[in-house]
C-alpha cells in the first residue's frame, strides 16, 4: 500500500470505488433537469459575454501540427521545383522524401513535447528541441537513403537548402505563434471556460492555485453554490457567486462553458452525487478538484488543469477533433444523399403540393444540442388546417389529420429528407438522438417528466437517424416504456460514439425503415 498516502479515517481504494459508483449511478437516478430556473440579471449578463465558441488547446495544437507539416513540405517542394526541376520520373522519389521528412519532423517535435501550450509560450526555451527534432528527421532520411543506396539520386544542394530554410521557418513561426497565443489568451480566442461548483475556502484555494500558474488557459466564469452567504460568501477570490446549482444548468445552456470544477472534498460523496444528478446532462467536462485532499492516488488516476490534479467524473462527448471528424462525416454524406435522393425529394414535393393546399415544407420547434430550440424541416404530411406544430398530440394509427400522401411519406420516412438541410446548416447531425418536439408528450406528461435524465440526450447534436430508430424504436410513443427505451438507446450511442458506429447506423437505416409497424 505504499502507493497511497493514507488518512486516518478513509481508505483511498474505497474512495476510488465511490467515485466509480458515482459515475455509474448518476445516469440512473438523475434528477429531472427540465425545470428552467430564471437567472438573476448578473448571471445572465455574464452568460451573454461567453456566447461565442472558443478554440480549445487540443484544436490549436492539431492545427499547428498540420500547418507545420504542410509548410515544411511546401518549402522543400518550392526549392526542389526552382533548383532541381526534376523530371516526371524523379518527382515521385523527391515527393517521398518531402512527405517522409516533414512527417518525421512533426513526430519528433511531438515526442520532444514542443506542442504543449507552455512550450509554445516559451519559444526561445524550446528552440534547441525544435532544431534537434528537425535534425533528427534529416538524419533519419540520410540513414534511409544510405541503406537503400539511393543517395546519389538526390541533390545535396536541395537537401541542405531545405534543412536551412526549414530551420529558419520553424524559428520565425514559433516566435509568431508565441505572440499569437498571448494575444488569443487576452481576447479569449484560446481558453477553457470553467465554472467552479461549491464555494467557501476550498473554492478560494482552487482559484488562487489556478491563477498563480504562469501558463494557465482556464478562465473562471463564475461560482455557483447552493449554500447561503454565511457558509459561502457572495464574492470568492474576486469572483461573484452567480447563483445556485439549478441556475448553473441554465447558465451553462446560455454560455459556452467547457468545464465544471467541483470544489468539494472526495469524502463528501452524498453531496457530490446530488450535484451530479443535476449537472451530468450538460455537454461539458466535469472534474473533481483533488488539490486540497489528503488522499493521493496513483499519478495515472488524475488528469491535470495546469498543475492542479483533477479526478475525471464525466467527459464532454464528441469534443475537439472528434467533433471536426463528425462534422466532416455529416457534410460529405449529406451531399452524397442530396445527389442520390434529389429525384425522390422533388417527387415528394410535387405530390405534397398538388394533393392538398398549403406549404410543401413544415417547420417544427424541437430540442437541439444543449437543449436549444431549433426549427426542423419536414415535408408536410398533414392537412394545413389540422396541423399541430407543437406535436402535443402525437400522430396515431388512422389519424384523420394526415393526408393520403402524408401517410405514405411518413411510413417510408421520406418526410424526414428535408432535414438534410438542417444537417448542412449545422443544427442536426446525420446520426444522433432523434430531436423531439418541444411540447411532445405521452399520456399528458412531457418526456422529461417520464424519463429521469431525458435531457442528457442533448449533450450531442440530434440526428436524422439514430441507434434507437434502427433498433425499432420509431413512430408513435403511446407508452412510458417506449420513451424510456429510446432514451436508453440514445445514451448508449452517446457513450459509445465512433465514426464507425455512425457509419453502421447510416448503412442499416434504409433496411430498418422497411419495418413500418409503428410509423403512422
Amino acid at each position: 500500500m505504499n502507493e497511497f498516502k493514507r488518512s486516518d479515517a478513509f481508505d483511498p481504494e474505497s474512495i476510488r470505488k465511490k467515485i466509480s459508483e458515482i459515475r455509474t449511478r448518476a445516469p440512473e437516478d438523475m434528477a429531472n433537469g427540465d425545470a428552467r430556473t430564471e437567472l438573476n440579471p448578473l448571471a445572465r449578463q455574464i452568460a451573454e459575454q461567453f456566447r461565442d465558441d472558443t478554440f480549445s488547446p487540443a484544436m490549436i495544437m492539431g492545427l499547428m501540427r498540420l500547418f507545420e507539416f504542410s509548410a515544411l513540405f511546401a518549402i522543400g517542394y518550392a526549392i526542389n521545383t526552382l533548383y532541381v526541376q526534376p523530371s516526371l520520373d524523379q518527382l515521385p522519389l523527391y515527393l517521398a522524401i518531402l512527405i517522409g521528412g516533414s512527417a518525421l519532423a512533426v513526430a519528433a517535435m511531438q515526442l520532444a513535447d514542443t506542442y504543449q501550450v507552455p512550450a509554445l509560450r516559451a519559444w526561445l526555451r524550446v528552440i534547441p528541441r525544435i532544431l534537434a527534432s528537425w535534425a533528427i528527421a534529416f538524419g533519419g532520411i540520410a540513414v534511409a537513403l544510405f541503406f537503400l543506396k539511393s543517395g546519389h539520386q538526390y541533390s545535396r544542394v536541395w537537401f541542405g537548402g531545405w534543412f536551412i530554410s526549414g530551420a529558419v521557418f520553424l524559428i520565425a513561426e514559433r516566435a509568431f505563434i508565441a505572440y499569437s497565443i498571448r494575444h488569443w489568451a487576452r481576447n479569449g480566442t484560446m481558453e477553457r471556460r470553467a465554472v467552479v461548483v461549491g464555494g467557501g475556502q476550498p473554492a478560494k484555494d482552487l482559484i488562487r492555485t489556478l491563477e498563480h500558474q504562469p501558463d494557465n488557459d482556464i478562465r473562471i466564469c463564475g461560482i455557483f453554490d447552493d449554500r447561503d452567504e454565511r457558509r459561502s460568501p457572495n464574492v470568492i477570490a474576486g469572483y461573484p457567486k452567480l447563483g445556485t446549482v439549478d441556475e448553473l444548468v441554465e447558465f451553462a445552456r446560455l454560455a459556452r462553458i467547457d468545464m465544471l470544477i467541483i470544489s468539494l472534498p472526495l469524502t463528501a460523496e452524498k453531496r457530490i452525487l446530488q450535484l451530479l444528478k443535476k449537472l451530468w446532462i450538460l455537454p461539458v467536462d466535469i472534474r473533481l478538484a483533488a488539490h486540497a485532499n489528503n488522499l493521493r492516488f496513483r499519478p495515472r488516476s488524475y488528469s491535470h488543469v495546469g498543475d492542479v490534479p483533477m479526478l475525471d467524473i464525466f467527459d464532454k462527448p464528441i469534443a475537439d477533433w472528434d467533433s471536426v471528424a463528425k462534422r466532416s462525416f455529416d457534410i460529405f454524406f449529406s451531399v452524397v444523399a442530396l445527389l442520390l435522393l434529389w429525384p425522390v425529394m422533388l417527387g415528394a414535393a410535387i405530390a405534397v403540393k398538388v394533393t392538398s393546399p398549403g406549404p410543401i415544407i413544415f417547420k417544427q420547434k424541437r430540442h437541439g444540442f444543449n437543449n436549444e430550440i431549433i426549427d426542423v424541416y419536414k415535408f408536410r404530411s398533414m392537412y394545413t388546417h389540422l396541423s399541430d406544430p407543437t406535436a402535443r398530440n402525437a400522430v396515431t394509427k388512422g389519424d384523420a389529420r394526415v393526408t393520403p400522401v402524408g401517410r405514405f411519406i411518413r411510413k417510408s420516412s421520406i418526410d424526414e429528407l428535408p432535414q438534410i438541410f438542417n444537417v448542412l446548416k449545422g443544427e442536426l447531425s446525420l446520426v444522433g438522438p432523434r430531436p423531439h418536439a418541444v411540447l411532445a408528450q405521452t399520456q399528458n406528461r412531457t418526456y422529461s417528466d417520464v424519463v429521469e435524465g431525458y435531457f442528457a440526450r442533448h449533450r450531442v447534436k440530434p440526428g436524422v437517424t439514430g441507434w434507437a430508430q434502427i433498433n425499432g424504436w420509431r413512430g408513435e410513443i403511446d407508452h412510458d416504456d417506449k420513451i424510456r427505451l429510446r432514451t436508453a438507446f440514445d445514451l448508449h450511442y452517446i457513450e459509445n460514439w465512433s465514426l464507425l458506429f455512425d457509419l453502421k447506423i447510416l448503412f442499416l437505416t434504409p433496411f430498418r425503415l422497411l419495418n413500418t409497424e409503428n410509423a403512422y
